[in-house]
């Protein structure tokens, strides 16, 4: 019932940027809290930003704040990380996750995310 698609990953130049999308089947999009999580090799998966279930708040990661903005286009069920100013060390897979609940905060934590996208892989080089 509950499918996360991800797109939008590749290889860019650092300094370059980057638009990954979720499609969501997701009932209750508009009012459940989602987050892009991501993991490189080696490296336990990271949270790295989340919006509210309404929508009304967002939280990044301290190594991504200023240069990725998390967003939600309700018309289309769709999650979006647009990635600015990417580093070399933004090189993971990304996953796109929905919160298990409806009108979450938005959690940075993996364990409160129960529906999980198969992740795109972004590669930034120097």
């Amino acid at each position: 019932q509950v499918a996360l698609v991800e797109s939008g990953g590749g290889s860019v130049q650092a300094g370059g940027s980057l638009t990954l999308s979720c499609a969501a089947s997701l009932r209750s999009f508009v009012i459940t809290a989602m987050a892009w999580f991501r993991q490189a090799p080696g490296k336990e998966r990271e949270c790295v930003a989340t919006v509210s279930g309404a929508g009304g708040s967002a939280y990044y990661a301290d190594s991504v704040k200023g240069r990725f903005t998390i967003s939600k286009d309700n018309a289309v069920t769709i999650l979006y990380l647009q990635m600015n100013s990417l580093q070399v060390e933004d090189s993971a897979v990304y996953y796109c996750a929905a919160e298990e609940t409806v009108f979450g905060s938005g959690s940075t934590n993996e364990n409160d995310y129960k529906h999980w996208g198969r992740g795109t892989q972004v590669t930034v080089s120097s």
